[in-house]
């Protein structure tokens, strides 16, 4: 088998469990579920600066990234929201990620990047809308030509 054919249900792959554990981070920080805000079993307070924010954004565009719909918009605000929580809340307490608690923080930032430079992959919304988009109706124009209708 050419491991080139496996190119995009591998990426799609990696988009889904990726979005899916960002997306649940987001829920557990909003709701005060699955062990809660930073573990502690509570919900982030509601529109507090930046824990309620990021909260938000790892549910949003983590749900959307798992759905791979504006994959490529919200795989940039995520990889961005996490290079913000690792230089604002880790890189202070210490340099390097084992040292300062961040490599969650640094991992998702550069899987977000990957995913927001390569694409969704095959297995997505965006491909879906792209597909049907390129195969839509073709109208007639009066010279007798087929043209893609917009």
């Amino acid at each position: 088998m050419n491991l080139d054919q496996l190119h995009g249900p591998v990426l799609s792959l990696f988009r889904i469990v990726t979005g899916l554990l960002f997306a649940l981070h987001g829920v557990a920080s909003m709701f005060g579920v699955l062990g809660g805000h930073r573990g502690s079993g509570h919900a982030a307070e509601f529109g507090v600066w930046p824990t309620w924010w990021a909260a938000l954004i790892q549910l949003v565009c983590g749900g959307l990234v798992l759905a791979g719909l504006f994959t490529r918009v919200n795989a940039t605000i995520a990889s961005g929201s996490m290079a913000y929580a690792y230089f604002v809340v880790h890189q202070p307490m210490g340099l390097l990620p084992l040292r300062n608690g961040g490599e969650l923080a640094a991992m998702y930032c550069w899987a977000f990047l990957l995913i927001a430079v390569l694409g969704p992959g095959s297995w997505a919304s965006d491909s879906l809308r792209r597909r049907s988009r390129d195969s839509g109706p073709r109208a007639v124009r009066p010279e007798g030509r087929t043209n893609t209708a917009t």
